[in-house]
Formats: C-alpha cells, structure tokens, sequence
C-alpha cells in the first residue's frame, strides 16, 4: 500500500459542526452533532453556484480525495453535498399528498414519489388503503433492493406488516430507537415476547440477542386471510442502536459490523430489504449507499458516492439528509478500504495460525503480524486528553503517557470544595454484548488508592482482576490496595478481608467493602467485592499457555452471573500492559482519529433475551473471532495499548 498522507478524522469532524451547529446545540460525547429533527425535516438547500461533476475514485485513492475534501473546514464536502439534486423536481408525489394518507406520513415534507412508492394491496376495496410511507430504492447493481420507509406511526403499524408479507420480505433494517431526545421517533410494532395480530398478519416472537452495537429479533410471520399462502415465514429485524440521538457515530466499525451481519442474515431469494429510521430518508440512506459502495468497490475497485446518491434521490427525496452523513459515508468506505473485514470462523484459526508461520507469511496481508502492526500504528489522539493532562491529574499517572481519553473516561463524584477529584486514570471498555462491561485501570499508586475504591464503589463493580504482581523486577507495580487481615479505610471507604485463598494460579479474595457515608436515599452501605489476582503472567513475556488464563476467565464469569454484570475492574500495571509488554505510540498510515470503540468478548454474563435462545458470551453461534476487527475497537480508548479501548460514551457517576 502506498504511503499516506496523515489527517485527523476527529479534527475532520470537528471542523464539519461548525457550519451546522449553532451556540445552543449540545454534542453528545458519542456521536458528532446533526440538526435535530422536530416536527418537520430540515431540508438542506443547494448550493448556489449550480451543480458541479464529479466522479467516480479508485479506492487508490480514496484516502488523498478524503484529505482534500476535508481541507479548509470540510469546505469540498459540503460542496459536494450541496451539489446533489434533491430529488423534489424530478417527481410528482399526489397519492402522499392526498387527505386520506396525510396522516400516515410521519414528517409532512418527507414523502414518497409517486413512480417507485411501494403500492400495497387495497383492503376490501378501500381507496387509498394501498399507500405507506415507503419508496422502492435500488442497490450498486441489483434493482429495487431495498425499501426505504420512515419509522412506523401507531395508525400504519399493520400497513408496516402487510407490506412485509406481500414484499416477501426477510430482513427489516432498524436505524433509530423508539425514543430519541424524549420524541417519539418509531412506534414499536413487535411484541417484546409471545404473540401479536397486526391487522391480518400474525407476528411471533423466537428469538432475541442483544449485542453491543444492534440487536437481531426473529419473528415468524403468517397471514390470517382465509385465501392465499399461509405458510409462515421467517423475518429477521436487525435494530442498530448504536446511533447516537444526536449526529452520526463517531465511527463507523460498529456500522461495518451491522451491515455485514443483514448481508449474512438476508436470504439470497427473499424481497426487497426493508431500511427505516424515523423518516426514512437520513439514516436509512447512509446506510444503502455504504452497501451499495462496497459492492461497487468489490467490483470495480472505485466509488461514486456522489452519482449514488443522486440516482436514489431520484427514487426517494433527500436520501441521505445531512452532509455529516454523506461524509460519514466516506469515512466508511475508508475504514473497509484499509481495514477489510477481519473476523475469522473458528473453525478456521487453526489455518490463520499456519499461514502466519508459513514461510510466506510476510506475504500475507491477513497475518496477525500484519494486523498487529496496524494496531500498534494507530494514532493517540493527544488533543482528546485534556482531562488527563493537566497538571493535577498527571500526578496521578503510573505511567505518564498512558493516560484516558476524555470520551470514555471513568467520572467519579467531585469532592466538595476540592477540584479534580473526579478524575482517575481508567478507561471504559465495551464487551462483546454490553456497552461499559469493563473499567481498564492502572495499578494504583499509595496516593490514588482512595480514588481506586471510590471508582469500584460508585460503579457498582463486584469484580476486579489483577494482572500484575505488587513487585516484578524489584520494582513497584502496583500498590497493595487490600489489607492482609483485618480491615484498612481509605477515606470514606473500608475494606475488610473475609478470605483469601490460592487456586493454582489464581488467588481469589472476598473483600466486604463498606461506605461510611452513605447518602440519605442511598440504601446498601455494604458490598461484597471479589478479586482474583492472577499469577500465572511472567514477568517478561506472556504466558507459556492459555489454560490459566481461561480459568481465570471461568471464575469471572461464574462471579458476574452472581452478582449482576456491573462492570469489571481489570488492572495490571498500566492500562497499556493489559495489552502487551510497553507503550508503543504511533499512528496509523491515514492519521485517523475515530475512535475505535472498545470491544472485547464479556467473560459469559447473562444475557437479556426476549424470546429464546441468544448467543453465549464466548461467541456462541456466531462461530466468528474477530481478530483485527476486535482488537482494533479497543486501540484507541486507552492510548498507547493494542488492545485496551474505548466505550462510546463518556459515562457519568450512576446516580
């Protein structure tokens, strides 16, 4: 691969709100900030100067055009964007328009054109009973793919339905929650379990899995008429939740991962994809043409996002609503482009493992080494640390360039009177299936000792795991933040040994923890705390084998089935050795800066599930490891390691 050119894609992002954000709005610390949606959809008008050519780029060089666009405060993108047609002009829309289907339109100036709406069949003759809010949109090279329709309103719920049914519809594309920034934005037309009748279409419950970035619901459908087929059919219902209410995600790895699985889930023969987000124009538009643009580039090794989008605008108006979408686009395609798609089955590992071994695998762009190195590559967004950085908190660092980015650090509850204290060196990690599943941490120093309890006591962990010795080398790792026997008080928190006992190499404590303080509304004054402290890391190197460390993880999930799934506390040294041996600071060949939301596979809690079945914690029936695609999601969230990482959100004390 040719040399890069470095850019900043936080800086890229940041610069993009200053055209579309006024003094008022408020950024959410997981996502970058679009207009807000109110009762009308907020149409983007063209720009001026008249529409411009552009054309289609080699993934080649895909990299430098994003670098140009996003010169000068992103100025080329947004030209770009403003030179798309809106799509109004080249369509009539009289049936939308109609009395009798204006209240089935969820934004009044979102509405589907009359050539390519999908056209249901009338109910017992009724007029106008065959019109949803829903536009047939082709994909790269297949022709009507998939819908596009806005979020269901309570009154079209059994429209939504019958249009599944006579679509013969296998996947459902969800991009919005139920509620965003406490508006309605889609009616929940699935029951949670158990049965519901829409209309004429029976929809069951069989299946539920909630993972970190989206949630796959399984329905069996059948039709209730007296004539016609009535065999049941399967529908899957991807729901992505991982878009924040305000803006776009602030990258799009989880996005990459949720379109991988609708392509997996979707049967080759079924109808058209199903996409909705509110209104179905937005979202649901980004979402097509990132599809679209990866069979594009599979197939002929360029993009045209631009003449993508234009064409489906032609189909449905104002598909993709805000230029941080289309940009979002970009960096998608970006993101597949350098990275690719990196989960292995596990049947196949044994084979990875060989090839890396293999004489040719210096060769191999798919070899642990080759994904190793770009994780080690990533760059430290040094200008998200600010929290860590000043000069009161520095004191506080083991390690003084591992320190948290500010988007996903650990918050505790201020001291009154006394600035700072709601800083402390650790980092929320996303698990596999639970967002905030871990607390990556620093072994603590004598003087953030008091900090260290606070943060397991204000978080509610009931597990902590240790990585390090107190002393390797002669050397200090980490402080002994446990008493021997009796108890010890740290502040406003005491810690009382109840057990201590060895299992091979794993010593496992009890610790009855105990807040002396506790608010008036605040009940449980006492927790039990279990720590298991592994001993089975030498201290050069990483273990000679990987049974320790899988008992390890055993026992923490037999814990976190006991006590609730708060988030586990690890720690060793520093957050960066959870990883490997050092600090290895760099960054990667485009600069980028997205964060690479924090992942790693939770150690087996229970899950919620509506319905049955679920995939286990380790994988279940996913039979995927997600090797670079995995490990990068963490590289960025604690700087330096590969791989601790980062959590979507900057989390704030529960209350």
């Amino acid at each position: 691969m040719s040399s890069r050119k470095s850019f900043s894609r936080l800086t890229w992002f940041r610069k993009q709100r200053k055209a579309v954000v006024s003094a008022n709005d408020k950024k959410m610390p997981n996502g970058i900030l679009e207009e807000q949606e109110q009762q009308r959809v907020m149409l983007l008008s063209r720009s001026p100067s008249g529409p411009k050519k552009y054309f289609p780029i080699p993934v080649a060089h895909l990299e430098e055009e994003i670098r140009v666009r996003s010169a000068d405060d992103c100025k080329r993108f947004r030209e770009e964007f403003n030179s798309l047609p809106s799509g109004h002009i080249q369509g009539t829309f009289e049936q939308a328009n109609k009395e009798e289907n204006r209240e089935k339109n969820r934004y009044p100036n979102i509405l589907p054109n009359d050539h390519s709406r999908v056209i249901l069949s009338q109910v017992d003759g009724t007029p106008c009973s065959d019109y949803i809010n829903a536009s047939y949109i082709d994909g790269y090279k297949e022709k009507n793919k998939f819908i596009a329709a806005q979020g269901p309103k309570q009154e079209t719920v059994n429209d939504f339905w019958r249009m599944i049914w006579e679509q013969k519809s296998a996947t459902i594309v969800m991009l919005t929650n139920l509620k965003e920034r406490k508006e309605e934005k889609c009616s929940q037309y699935w029951p949670d379990q158990g049965c519901w009748t829409y209309g004429n279409i029976r929809v069951c419950v069989e299946d539920c899995v909630v993972l970190v970035d989206y949630t796959v619901r399984k329905f069996c459908i059948q039709s209730q008429l007296p004539d016609g087929c009535k065999a049941p059919r399967l529908v899957s219902q991807l729901h992505f939740t991982s878009w924040p209410d305000f803006g776009v995600p602030f990258t799009p790895i989880g996005m990459l991962k949720f379109l991988k699985k609708v392509k997996a889930l979707n049967p080759a023969h079924a109808g058209p994809i199903v996409v909705h987000c509110s209104a179905g124009v937005g979202r649901t538009g980004t979402f097509i043409v990132i599809d679209a643009m990866m069979d594009m580039m599979h197939s002929e090794q360029k993009v045209d996002v631009f003449e993508f989008v234009s064409r489906i605008r032609n189909q449905r108006p104002q598909m993709v609503q805000t230029d941080m979408q289309y940009t979002f686009i970009y960096q998608a395609l970006l993101e597949y482009y350098l990275y690719g798609d990196t989960e292995l089955d596990v049947s196949s590992l044994e084979k990875h493992l060989q090839t890396l071994h293999s004489t040719a695998a210096h060769f191999d762009k798919i070899g642990l080494e080759e994904e190793f190195r770009k994780l080690t590559n990533v760059r430290i967004m040094k200008e998200n640390m600010r929290t860590g950085n000043l000069p009161a908190n520095m004191k506080k660092a083991r390690v003084i360039q591992i320190i948290p980015y500010d988007f996903n650090r650990v918050i505790l509850s201020m001291k009154r009177g006394q600035e700072y204290t709601d800083y402390i060196n650790a980092s929320f990690i996303d698990g596999y299936r639970q967002k905030d599943y871990f607390i990556a941490t620093q072994g603590p120093l004598a003087h953030t000792v008091e900090d260290f309890w606070r943060m397991v006591w204000e978080w509610k962990c009931h597990t902590v795991v240790m990585l390090t010795e107190v002393q390797e080398r002669e050397q200090d790792k980490c402080y002994q933040y446990w008493p021997t026997e009796g108890s010890v008080t740290h502040g406003e928190i005491t810690i009382e040994i109840k057990s201590d006992t060895l299992s091979e190499a794993i010593s496992i404590r009890d610790f009855l923890v105990t807040f002396n303080q506790p608010l008036a509304h605040q009940e449980e004054q006492t927790r039990m705390v279990r720590q298991f402290h592994f001993h089975g890391w030498p201290e050069i190197g990483i273990p000679a084998e990987g049974k320790g460390m899988i008992d390890l993880i055993a026992a923490v999930q037999k814990q976190q089935q006991q006590t609730g799934n708060h988030p586990i506390t690890v720690h060793c040294r520093d957050p960066d050795s959870l990883a490997h041996g050092g600090h290895q600071e760099g960054k990667d060949e485009q600069g980028c800066t997205g964060q690479r939301r924090g992942q790693v596979m939770e150690t087996g809690q229970s899950q919620p599930t509506c319905g049955t079945g679920g995939l286990e914690a380790s994988g279940g029936s996913q039979q995927d490891l997600p090797t670079l695609g995995l490990l990068s999601r963490l590289s960025r969230g604690c700087p330096g390691s590969a791989p601790v990482g980062s959590s979507s959100t900057a989390r704030r004390r529960s209350s």
